[in-house]
């Protein structure tokens, strides 16, 4: 048997003051394999060759919101509901390691080409919407966070 492929991606679980979380709209025209629809996720990326965890969280958030952040913490580790194509028919898995993210101001969001808007969610909302991509062992943790 085969071992399976996994990409780590970094992600950032941001809330406003009034205790929403920050969502973005995934802009599925810059995929390779575009799916039908869309679908809404945090922030994040995947962790490049030579980057840290850090710098991977900081760079993901700034290009894809325009928002610098002040402090992290590690929420949870899962394996993503998507798989990444490879050549051929081989994919990829994906862990995503998730941070609370702290910010100065979430104010004034500004999107990459990779999202087509951004909107506040309750974390009830929010949970839902990321069942999409996310394990009910992370959902149900958004709700409690």
């Amino acid at each position: 048997m085969k071992e399976k492929i996994y990409h780590l991606g970094i992600k950032a679980l941001i809330r406003n003051q009034s205790g929403e979380i920050l969502l973005l709209k995934v802009n599925q025209e810059k995929f390779k394999n575009p799916k039908p629809g869309s679908y809404w996720d945090i922030p994040g990326g995947r962790v490049l060759n030579g980057h840290t965890i850090e710098e991977t969280l900081r760079r993901e958030v700034e290009e894809e919101t325009g928002l610098p952040l002040e402090s992290f913490e590690p929420i949870d580790t899962v394996v993503s509901n998507i798989e990444i194509p490879l050549e051929g028919e081989q994919k990829a898995g994906l862990v995503l390691s998730i941070y609370n993210c702290f910010l100065r101001n979430e104010k004034n969001v500004r999107l990459s080409e990779e999202h087509t808007e951004y909107s506040w969610f309750s974390p009830e909302e929010a949970a839902h919407l990321l069942s999409y991509k996310y394990p009910a062992s992370f959902t149900e943790k958004v709700i409690g966070i």
